[in-house]
């Protein structure tokens, strides 16, 4: 059907709705939780600030006590940011049992992307490749395993065994699987991958410089998929917050009767930290949605936002960021206004981009979809 047909079938749908009568109804979609943004929005802008207070602090105001708590809070960024990324998946599929073999494809493009986005930014540029050759260094360097390539590699195996799982338990089998049993067997991953070539010592995590390896960092991802699968069934807002609450504490209570285990490979940290993040998400699906609403907007770009900002602060392949332009050399309010200003410029780039992009694409911009059912027949129009 051609576009201006289907803008005008949706023109005239209100009007078709009264003379169809009652049998007529609207098949259900999945809603937006309406903490996902927000907490999402959170997470990148603590991020933001984060790299940008690292690399431009002078070491006195790094001493700083409050500088200080600041810098302990900032550990539950990243987790909170691959829990949340995990919810966002699972909780797109709704209840709909062949949801994730429906759009299995449109994952994997989605999987691709942030791989190749997250080794582009590990690109070191053509004089660092003539000088280092075809090295392990070189290939350390590039292979390096950072956030992205977590959250495209989670995703990627993610969809897949979702897809192939039974309708009626395997979803719940499968992430819980993986949430529980990644976190478990990271240390033992980490003794085998010693000895394995680079890029996949990165991948496990046993090499220098993997910063978010698969073990033990995708458990953070799993384990927001996890809670979304258990929690969908609670309507979004006051429900889900208390639940998410009280799932999370329950969590950090656990974690004090169990030793403590700092260990980046260590299970306890990764149930520490999800605690932490359920309940930062719990409060955020609470809070008024005029406070989610201000932080939403740097969440629905949050992937963009992400990748436009490091190398404006660390640099990327032969150019120099802030870092090494004028780092560390401000005190708190400069840096922080720094900071500011590059969250702005990269939240109003990443809208340019969109609106480009929606303007190359009109059929994908916004939804045109009408789908209905009437008398046990499925009508649908497609723009």
């Amino acid at each position: 059907m051609r576009f201006r047909d289907a803008a005008r079938t949706s023109a005239y749908a209100p009007g078709c709705v009264k003379r169809l009568g009652p049998s007529f109804t609207f098949e259900k979609q999945p809603t937006r939780h309406p903490g996902l943004d927000g907490a999402r929005g959170l997470a990148v802008f603590a991020m933001v600030m984060g790299h940008t207070l690292d690399a431009l602090l002078t070491p006195a105001a790094r001493a700083l006590p409050w500088v200080q708590h600041y810098w302990a809070f900032r550990g539950v960024t990243a987790p909170l940011f691959l829990l949340v990324s995990g919810w966002a998946v699972v909780a797109a599929l709704g209840t709909k049992p062949t949801a994730a073999r429906d759009i299995y494809g449109r994952r994997v493009r989605r999987a691709l992307l942030l791989l190749f986005l997250g080794y582009l930014l590990h690109w070191p540029g053509w004089g660092a490749v003539r000088d280092l050759g075809w090295t392990e260094q070189m290939l350390t360097h590039v292979f390096a395993f950072d956030a992205l390539q977590c959250i495209g590699f989670a995703l990627l195996l993610g969809s897949t065994l979702l897809a192939l799982a039974p309708a009626r338990w395997g979803r719940a089998g499968v992430l819980l699987a993986l949430a529980v049993g990644i976190p478990l067997v990271s240390a033992a991953m980490w003794r085998l991958g010693a000895g394995l070539p680079g890029p996949l010592q990165q991948f496990i995590g046993s090499a220098e410089g993997s910063r978010f390896p698969f073990f033990p960092w995708a458990g953070f991802f799993f384990a927001g998929a996890l809670a979304a699968h258990a929690l969908h069934l609670l309507r979004p807002g006051w429900p889900q917050g208390l639940a998410l609450l009280a799932l999370g504490a329950g969590l950090l209570g656990l974690t004090q009767v169990l030793p403590a285990d700092w260990n980046a490979a260590s299970p306890w940290m990764v149930m520490y930290r999800v605690g932490q993040g359920l309940m930062v998400l719990g409060a955020v699906n609470l809070a008024p949605r005029r406070l989610s609403g201000l932080l939403a907007p740097f969440g629905r770009l949050s992937l963009w936002v992400y990748v436009l900002h490091l190398p404006v602060v660390y640099g990327w392949a032969d150019i120099t960021g802030l870092a090494g332009h004028i780092g560390p050399t401000l005190g708190v309010p400069a840096a922080m206004g720094v900071g500011l200003a590059l969250l702005v410029v990269c939240t109003l780039v990443a809208r340019a981009g969109r609106w480009v992009r929606e303007q190359a694409r009109p059929w994908r911009a916004g939804s045109t979809t009408l789908e209905t059912s009437l008398g046990g027949t499925r009508v649908g129009t497609r723009g």
